[in-house]
């Protein structure tokens, strides 16, 4: 049954490329994260309640980092994402942010000195590789002229963002448990965009969106943060880190099928094989 969930986790996550690429057409990318958020928290805030029985209040030395965390993987990221995918195709944005293992596994080696092996070197130039593939449609050496579009570069921000997300998080979840620190984390998260999304017409846009723009808004709150995420850990917990996160590696493989059907979306050849090769390298890196 686990496994069922995982399998059904990385659909959801995958769909998230395609409600978010739904949102930005009709909000700004402050007003649709906020609402994203809002939504999760309150999400989220259920279920720590239902799984844990409890929403245990941090020390005050880990607000620093909390904030820290809302800065980063929520806001940061996610002005990042829904900005990107105003420009950027579900399935390319989905192939270049399966490139946030490799980023963790670089990150974790030049700040917090955690050896790099051979074989993950390895990984990390494969996925680089095939990202590059990704990124140019094709042809990496158009990344050398500066050729590359303000959506890609965007979607690269995400990596950027939740590389130091997971770093940061690796202090909390010593003392929180990863329900209350992702909680805490995304309502400090909407708590920072409150100002931006009113700037960004948020007031404007809740009375006119559409019910496919609020039906993304849902989605992306409850299947794709709260639910995901809860299934997510049941899933670490019963069979461990090691078998669990190889499931993520179908997050993308969902995003193009999903982008195909609903958005009509095809998948290039450069797609597919920088895909292939970014996929490769993030096996290699986290084998």
């Amino acid at each position: 049954m686990i496994y069922l969930k995982l399998i059904i986790t990385m659909a959801l996550w995958g769909g998230t490329f395609i409600a978010g690429r739904l949102v930005v057409q009709e909000m700004g990318a402050f007003a649709a994260a906020f609402c994203r958020f809002a939504v999760a928290t309150l999400a989220l805030v259920v279920l720590t309640y239902g799984v844990e029985g409890k929403l245990p209040r941090p020390p005050k030395h880990l607000w620093g980092v909390i904030m820290g965390l809302g800065l980063t993987g929520i806001l940061a990221y996610n002005v990042f994402f829904f900005s990107g995918l105003k420009t950027v195709e579900a399935g390319r944005a989905a192939l270049i942010i399966a490139l946030n293992p490799v980023a963790i596994a670089l990150g974790a080696a030049l700040f917090l000195n955690d050896p790099l092996r051979p074989r993950q070197g390895l990984g990390i130039g494969l996925s680089l590789l095939g990202a590059g593939v990704v990124i140019s449609g094709g042809n990496p050496l158009a990344l050398l002229r500066g050729q590359v579009g303000r959506g890609e570069w965007l979607i690269l921000g995400c990596v950027v963002s939740w590389m130091i997300y997971t770093l940061l998080g690796k202090r909390v979840m010593g003392e929180l448990s990863p329900f209350a620190a992702t909680t805490y984390a995304c309502g400090v998260g909407a708590l920072l965009l409150l100002g931006p999304a009113l700037g960004d017409g948020l007031l404007t846009v809740i009375p006119t969106a559409s019910l496919t723009a609020w039906g993304s808004i849902l989605y992306l709150g409850i299947l794709g943060s709260a639910v995901g995420f809860s299934w997510y850990y049941e899933g670490l917990r019963q069979i461990g880190p090691a078998q669990a996160g190889v499931f993520i590696n179908l997050v993308p493989v969902f995003a193009i099928l999903l982008a195909a059907i609903v958005l009509n979306e095809t998948p290039t050849p450069a797609l597919l094989v920088g895909g292939l090769l970014v996929m490769a390298g993030v096996v290699l890196t986290n084998r």
